[in-house]
Parts: structure tokens; C-alpha cells; sequence
């Protein structure tokens, strides 16, 4: 073994993957789908990865309640028929405290004990955030506001190559206290691809007092062109490299699956190598790929789902 591959693994003398022990915890994102087809495939994938005994699923929701209803039957379907703990996310876009309020007591009424606060993006691409007249104007006015409505576990936005409409990355730094400070129980990270990235974020973030969990938010890329969208719209950076080794893939799907599942997990092995025990996985409402880097971190079928 090189000097190099010795220090990614984090154990020298043993190849990448060798027997980890499986001490990870993992968490998964999907989407509310559209058409009955897109809900055929989140059920499938739900049901693939819910064998690997997620600490908890998220689902997301649309700017100014676009996905409310869906997100909220699919936030239900998930707790109720496959009994895996469940988050939905809330924003702040288009809605006055009232609205939020309503939304977050029907949540509690459903068995929804984890909120995902944002803020939220702007309704026009590109567009500056405008809050409600009668709403919150943050994440952390959102985060206190639920705290008051019941005692939910909250997670929050974190981001290692600081928000884009953020004026600094110490300003963002301290927007995200003020989200803990505010009752949030953890943060979960904006998607990155370098693993250096994460880890000196995290000494950032304690050397200015914030000592909450932080999830690493991973994105397995299985669309190119939609991860390159995806990463221009939130300022994720994709490394010169990476994107030279999906050229030519476009339509060859076997074996970009092959490359994105390599690059993930090698990805994954070095945040491993770096203390990361958390991770939260953006599937795209597509099992294959979190469930493969998963093995590789030492995870097996457990429990009822197994």
C-alpha cells in the first residue's frame, strides 16, 4: 500500500473498505413525487433503504407550500406504512406565522416529531428573498417560532462553502448559532465534493462555539448535467477532476453508475477516515447508489425492515 492510500484509508496496512465495523449513523432525503410513476419509484427506494435503519428520512418542500399537500401525504405514508421516523421540511417563503402554525400542528397531530427549518430560496430564480408581512424572516426566527408550537427536534441548513447571499463566510457562520442558539438540535450540511471542505468547516465551527451535531449532506451523482445545475444554484463547487470523469458518460448510464457510486464512496471514506460517523445521503428518491456507498461504510440490514 502507498504512503497515499494509507492515509485516505485511516488504517494503514488495510485496503479502502476492509471490515469497517458498520459504526455509522445514516440518513436519507427524497422528494414529494409528482405523477403516480415518481411515487412508484420514491416507494421503491424507501423500501430499499429502509433495511439500513435510518436514524431518520427527510422530505423536502416546495417554495411557498408548492409540495405542502404531497409533502405532508408523503411524510405520513412514510411513518405510517414503512415505520421509519420521518422530518419534513418547513420554510419560511409566502408564509405568515399563522400559516406556519397550522402546518406544524397538523404535522404534530400526524406523528411528525422532526422539522427540517429553512428559510427557503427566493420564488423567482435569481430573485432576492422577501419575507411575509406576517411571517418570520429567518431560519432562526423559524426554528424558535416552532419551539414555542411543540417540542419538535429541529434540523437546520449548514453550508461549508458558505450561502451564496451570505456577505462573508463568518456572517454565515454565525447565522447558523443563531440557528442553534435558537433551539435547533443539529445542522445538515449543503452537498459538497471534497472532504478537506467538510472537515476544516468543522473545526470552524467549533472554534466559534458551535458544538451541535453536523451532518455531512452527500449527493451521489447519477445525472451529471443535473448535479452541475444543482451546484451552480447553491455554489457547491465541483472539482476539475470530477467532472472530467463523467466525459463521455452521458450516454453510457451502466457505467456512470459505476464511476458516481466509486467517486461517492471514496468520498465517503475519507470524511470515515476523518471522524465523520453521520452521514446524510440526497438520493434523488433513487436507492442504488446511497445503498452501495452504505456497504462499503460496513452497513447491513437490520431490524424489522431487514
Amino acid at each position: 500500500m502507498t504512503q497515499s492510500q494509507s492515509t485516505a484509508t485511516g488504517l494503514p496496512g488495510l485496503p479502502l473498505f476492509a471490515d469497517l465495523p458498520g459504526d455509522v449513523n445514516v440518513s436519507f432525503e427524497f422528494f414529494p413525487p409528482k405523477t403516480e410513476k415518481m411515487e412508484a419509484q420514491l416507494w421503491d427506494a424507501v423500501e430499499k433503504l429502509a433495511p439500513l435503519n435510518p436514524a431518520f428520512v427527510s422530505v423536502t418542500y416546495g417554495a411557498g407550500g408548492s409540495t405542502r399537500e404531497r409533502t405532508h401525504a408523503t411524510v405520513s405514508r412514510i411513518i405510517k406504512e414503512a415505520k421509519l421516523p420521518a422530518a419534513a421540511h418547513l420554510t419560511c417563503v409566502e408564509a405568515s406565522k399563522a400559516d406556519i402554525r397550522a402546518v406544524a400542528e397538523q404535522y404534530w397531530e400526524e406523528g411528525v416529531r422532526h422539522i427540517v427549518a429553512l428559510r427557503g430560496d427566493p420564488t423567482t430564480p435569481g430573485g432576492k428573498f422577501e419575507p411575509h408581512p406576517d411571517g418570520y424572516a429567518s431560519a432562526a426566527e423559524l426554528v424558535a417560532g416552532l419551539k414555542e408550537i411543540a417540542p419538535f427536534e429541529i434540523s437546520v441548513a449548514a453550508y461549508p462553502e458558505t450561502h451564496p447571499e451570505a456577505t462573508c463566510p463568518q456572517a454565515d457562520i454565525d447565522n447558523l448559532k443563531r440557528k442553534i442558539d435558537a433551539g435547533a438540535d443539529r445542522a445538515i450540511t449543503q452537498f459538497f465534493f471534497a472532504p478537506e471542505c467538510f472537515l476544516e468547516f468543522r473545526e470552524k465551527l467549533v472554534a466559534n462555539g458551535i458544538t451541535a451535531p453536523v451532518l455531512p449532506g452527500i449527493l451521489p451523482v447519477s445525472n451529471v448535467a443535473q448535479t452541475r445545475k444543482m451546484a451552480a444554484m447553491c455554489g457547491a463547487a465541483i472539482p476539475d477532476w470530477m467532472d472530467r470523469l463523467f466525459e463521455g458518460l452521458d450516454e453510457r448510464p451502466g457505467a456512470r453508475k459505476l464511476v458516481a457510486a466509486t467517486i461517492a464512496a471514496e468520498f465517503c471514506r475519507a470524511l470515515y477516515a476523518g471522524g465523520v460517523r453521520d452521514f446524510h445521503f440526497y438520493t434523488l428518491n433513487r436507492a442504488d447508489l446511497s445503498y452501495a456507498i452504505c456497504h462499503l461504510l460496513g452497513m447491513r440490514p437490520t431490524g424489522e425492515h431487514a
